[in-house]
């Protein structure tokens, strides 16, 4: 997400309509990315960073027995700062293929709440085609989908929240940009070879009970506790969960 600019305050009346139309202008990239929600955006950048990445990921995927085009699965934790990308086998198994360093995070341990927060989100998200956006003002992007179903309910705020390139952050995760140049290539290969939405599982920390001791004070243990089924469903099983929002709360199974 771009850092917001400052405006100068000026004498016309009508001052507040000019800096409604000036942020909408600067947003404008991030928003024609959901125009067509099937097919994935184009420019120059992102053609050319799928014609650099896709011989490379062809060749080191297929060393692990997988493919370039075949369902994508992310997984972001916090704390290591990381993001894991899962290739579905051909037996419909997610089997991990490379980690990324998060190169820039902001915020601390803990979800987003409202807007301006600086936070980075945590919970599940949904990336469709429509929500990549290859005109990104650092290099290229994905918006997650914030906020999703669990954080309308509960009255959180905030938008535009990215995985982009570059290294700086405002709720957002950098990832540099060949990083997110080899994360484009696997989604963009993906939607073309016909998964609707890459699942994007953002946790604190590893959901183990070693990570999770000590933590129990935390004014964020019960929404911890209820991101640990997903994690640990998809450990035992190489499958990604079905999550949804009931009463407020995620249901997993």
């Amino acid at each position: 997400m771009s850092p917001r600019p400052k405006y100068r305050r000026r004498p016309q009346p009508n001052i507040f309509a000019i800096l409604i139309a000036m942020l909408a202008f600067l947003c404008l990239p991030a928003l024609l990315a959901f125009a067509h929600a099937d097919t994935v955006p184009e420019t120059a950048r992102s053609r050319a960073a799928y014609a650099a990445q896709a011989e490379p990921l062809k060749a080191a995927l297929a060393e692990k027995g997988l493919a370039l085009g075949s369902p994508v699965f992310l997984q972001i934790t916090k704390e290591p700062a990381e993001l894991t990308a899962y290739v579905q086998d051909t037996e419909g198994k997610f089997q991990p293929f490379r980690t990324w360093p998060v190169c820039a995070v902001s915020g601390d341990l803990g979800p987003k709440i409202r807007e301006g927060d600086h936070q980075a989100p945590e919970g599940f998200y949904k990336v469709t085609a429509g929500q990549m956006n290859p005109a990104s003002s650092f290099h290229l992007s994905f918006n997650l989908g914030y906020p999703n179903a669990f954080d309308r309910a509960n009255d959180r705020t905030g938008s535009f929240l990215m995985v982009h390139g570059s290294c700086a952050s405002v709720g957002c995760f950098a990832m540099t940009d060949e990083g997110i140049e080899e994360i484009w290539t696997l989604m963009q290969a993906a939607f073309e070879g016909g998964q609707k939405a890459v699942d994007v599982h953002i946790f604190p920390f590893p959901m183990t009970q070693q990570a999770m001791a000590g933590r129990e004070a935390s004014p964020h243990a019960a929404f911890w506790e209820s991101l640990k089924p997903a994690w640990n469903k998809f450990s035992a099983s190489g499958e990604v969960p079905t999550v949804s929002v009931r009463d407020g709360a995620y249901q997993v199974r």
